[in-house]
């Protein structure tokens, strides 16, 4: 396994950005990231959720997470590539401008990882947006034997339900470029609800912690492989 110092700097050379170098050299880890999007759907939601998942991450994980508190990023930012990890979510419309779609794809093609959580109602938007970014390919399946599934904890049926939303199976779905997953999907699952502090939708203990290992693994992942 890497350790979270390697990741970081494999992760700098790849995209050119010394920056990221000189935060690992200095013993800075993880800062989980949320992406900032147009269109008019609520990015900002789930506030609770990346300040949980760090948590997990430093009680569980070998990963170094720097500060609980996540950052906030846009795609135009130029800070963009010092996140290995990117988080977006919400319940409406995902809108990206043509200098946007051209940004996450560099970004993605460079190293870094897009986890989209639909909270039920971006599904539509999502997968439009998200076509302009690889229009050479779509969203697929990811494989229930993919590591993603595997590297931390273990879920032989993929994502696990959490929100009912219109009752039908989760699905995990990605973007692979030259093999490796570089998007990561859930849909009729609402990983991000089930992480958020648990007076909040009150879903039981079961279901939270799924909901939280399956973020661990999502995670570890994309800084791992």
């Amino acid at each position: 396994m890497r350790s979270t110092f390697l990741s970081a700097i494999l992760f700098a050379l790849g995209l050119g950005c010394l920056a990221a170098i000189a935060g690992a050299e200095a013993g800075s880890g993880l800062v989980l990231a949320r992406l900032k999007y147009g269109g008019g759907g609520d990015w900002y939601s789930n506030p609770s959720s990346l300040p949980n998942l760090g948590r997990v991450l430093r009680e569980r994980t070998p990963i170094a997470v720097d500060r609980l508190d996540e950052a906030r990023v846009g795609l135009l930012d130029e800070d963009l590539f010092e996140y290995p990890f990117l988080f977006m979510n919400g319940h409406g419309n995902v809108a990206w401008s043509d200098a946007e779609i051209e940004r996450l794809r560099r970004y993605l093609t460079s190293g870094g990882f897009l986890f989209a959580d639909d909270n039920y109602g971006m599904d539509e938007s999502f997968r439009r947006e998200v076509a302009r970014v690889f229009p050479d390919r779509k969203l697929v399946g990811v494989p229930f034997d993919h590591p993603i599934y595997h590297c931390f904890y273990d879920f032989p049926r993929g994502l696990p339900k959490v929100h009912e939303h219109d009752g039908k199976p989760p699905e995990g779905l990605g973007i692979f470029d030259r093999g490796r997953l570089v998007v990561f999907y859930s849909y009729e699952s609402d990983i991000g609800d089930g992480i958020e502090d648990p007076d909040v939708h009150h879903d039981p203990p079961d279901k939270r912690e799924a909901a939280m290992r399956m973020a661990v693994n999502i995670v570890y992942y994309a800084l791992t492989r």
